[in-house]
């Protein structure tokens, strides 16, 4: 049987079992739809850039070296990013993120530009990131940062320049549709249920600051995002497991989403000080009733102290988020396997108490183990030798198309209904950004259960 035949099964296969979940997932019975018109185009002639902040350890760049900081003076070239309280590096949590991100523009018909094209090597400094994402002609950059406070303190929130900023075209472009992007990011975070931070002159979710060379080089729309603190255990907690990794990509998505195509994200938080110059938005879908699952795991709050030498907030910090702007960048269904049908692990909205922000787990078995950061192989006997690196991610195999997703290879019947399972909590997560694209609780396309299918994929490793 050729490859692309057995892809296609195992798809269909997940598809049809997540289709049959989807009436106990919901106030009313939801079927899959095919394809909306143009769902996979939604955002055909958009470019986002995507800023993964900071770079791996191999190379032997000059750090220190003095580069422009967009208001007249200089500053450090990059910093090294913070290391969170389990070791997790700062520049591989924002790389899963951004991975993830990437996966889901591209499935709405996006170009996604990477301002760095690895986990190992250099990534550009900040003055080199700002240029790569203005020469690439996207429509939004998006810099994705963890932030290193005392521990006592979680929550995420977005960097803004203070303005004015010196470059005109670039004040013009921060002070409006720059600052629209980012509410609907922020409002989005707010929605799937992360907290804003409220440290460090930070309100409503926004922190001004005049120390940040990206925004203030940038000369599109910008987002800056601080996704947590990696310092603190419950930040962390989402920050280095693949399923909060995942939530905090979703919650980014959707609010790029959003503002790309005039919608609003936000059901909670303050999302009426939008500026004029944002898209229109239309009126936010209801929300589905949050539903609880019984015997729900939560992730336990490990204490130690961050790798950090820096006082918090000081311009030496290497966590400081302002080194990770923007480097040069030239159907027939099957039934499910054994006639079962695999149930939800977790729902969108369920806030377990127990579980920092509400983080859904995926499915994983209460005894799996794995170092932070790692992709967790759910629900299956370990095997020597079958577990990925710590801290990295391995996609499907094939290369991303905007409006396409490639599958893995030939799984099992265990691990496909395993896979169904996850993909069907991942379509769960994904609601908000299917309700931003014009779905409702009742019809839900075969295109978002691919995602699903390729989001879990992702998370569950390839085939061994």
């Amino acid at each position: 049987m050729k490859p692309s035949i057995i892809k296609a099964g195992i798809s269909t296969t997940v598809t049809a079992a997540v289709t049959a979940t989807l009436a106990g997932l919901f106030p009313v019975a939801a079927t899959a739809a095919p394809a909306a018109p143009g769902m996979a185009g939604k955002l055909a002639g958009k470019t986002v850039f995507l800023d993964p902040g900071h770079q791996g350890s191999n190379h032997s760049e000059d750090l220190g070296r003095q580069v422009n900081n967009g208001r007249g003076g200089t500053k450090d070239c990059q910093t090294t990013g913070m290391t969170s309280v389990n070791g997790v590096p700062e520049h591989t949590i924002t790389w899963n993120v951004a991975q993830l991100v990437k996966t889901s523009l591209e499935s709405i018909g996006a170009q996604v530009v990477l301002s760095r094209q690895d986990d190992s090597g250099w990534g550009g400094c900040v003055d080199e990131r700002a240029r790569a994402a203005n020469q690439s002609g996207a429509d939004v950059a998006v810099s994705i940062h963890a932030d290193s406070a005392p521990p006592n303190l979680r929550g995420f929130h977005l960097i803004v320049p203070a303005l004015p900023v010196p470059d005109p075209k670039v004040d013009q472009v921060q002070s409006g549709p720059g600052l629209a992007v980012t509410k609907a990011v922020r409002d989005a975070y707010l929605q799937a249920g992360f907290p804003a931070a409220t440290y460090a002159g930070v309100q409503d979710g926004l922190q001004t600051r005049s120390d940040i060379a990206g925004p203030a080089l940038t000369a599109v729309p910008n987002v800056f995002l601080e996704m947590g603190n990696g310092a603190n255990a419950e930040d962390a907690a989402l920050l280095e497991s693949p399923d909060g990794q995942l939530k905090h990509a979703i919650a980014v998505t959707t609010g790029v989403v959003s503002y790309l195509l005039g919608t609003s994200p936000a059901t909670n938080g303050s999302a009426t000080d939008r500026p004029a110059s944002a898209p229109a938005q239309s009126a936010p879908a209801e929300t589905v009733p949050a539903q609880s699952v019984p015997g729900q795991q939560s992730v336990p709050a490990q204490q130690s102290a961050p790798a950090r030498s820096a006082p918090y907030g000081s311009p030496e910090d290497n966590g400081s988020p302002e080194n990770g702007t923007l480097e040069d960048v030239p159907n027939g269904s099957m039934p499910s396997p054994n006639g079962s049908v695999p149930q939800a692990q977790a729902l969108p909205g369920t806030v377990d108490p127990s579980t920092p922000g509400g983080q859904s787990n995926l499915g994983f078995d209460q005894g799996t183990q794995a170092s932070p950061g790692s992709r967790l192989t759910p629900n299956s006997p370990s095997t020597p030798g079958t577990y990925a690196l710590p801290g990295t991610y391995t996609l499907p195999d094939g290369p991303s198309t905007p409006g396409t997703q490639s599958t893995p290879d030939y799984r099992s019947n265990s691990e496909t209904r395993t896979l169904g399972v996850l993909a069907n909590t991942v379509l769960e997560m994904l609601m908000p950004l299917a309700r931003t694209l014009g779905m409702d609780d009742t019809m839900i396309t075969a295109e978002l259960i691919n995602l699903a299918y390729t989001l879990a994929s992702t998370l569950f490793g390839p085939a061994k």
